[in-house]
């Protein structure tokens, strides 16, 4: 859960900076559905908390069916994955190195816990939003989702 903390942490500090650093181009994954993940935009209230703010764009596609194609990031050590961080580049960009920045994650919610692997995967569910502080928890999420092969 630490990690999972941390994750989250880095990945909203980068999304509301505005920050953005070299990834590797051939890793990344880019699409229309990642961007509309990325319109997602945050703001710190006075009690210091960070909250998502929802365009129309994200806001057309809330508690419907949605597919996305990225990197599984576990937040358990285990071979099955059940509940998942889902990114736009793979592990092995090191996230925590400060060299890549963080990319776009949501967290994936499956039906059935799939095995763990480094390549790209294509899930599909149904897209939440929360409005909870995004530290604790990321604020985009797709549950109920299946494995696209």
């Amino acid at each position: 859960m630490r990690i999972l903390s941390i994750l989250l942490m880095l990945f909203f500090y980068h999304a509301a900076s505005g920050q953005t650093k070299k990834h590797n181009n051939s890793d990344q994954i880019k699409s229309l559905n990642w961007d509309v993940i990325g319109t997602v935009k945050f703001e710190l209230n006075e009690q210091n908390e960070l909250l998502p703010v929802y365009g129309e764009t994200i806001n057309r596609f809330k508690n419907k069916e949605f597919d996305l194609r990225g990197y599984l990031i576990p937040i358990k050590n285990s071979q099955k994955q059940q509940k998942f961080l889902l990114a736009t580049l793979p592990i092995n960009q090191c996230y925590f190195c400060g060299q890549n920045g963080v990319p776009i994650m949501i967290m994936i919610e499956m039906e059935n816990a799939i095995s763990f692997t480094d390549k790209p995967i294509r899930v599909k569910g149904i897209l939440k939003l929360t409005n909870d502080n995004a530290t604790y928890q990321p604020p985009v999420s797709i549950v109920n989702a299946k494995l696209i092969i």
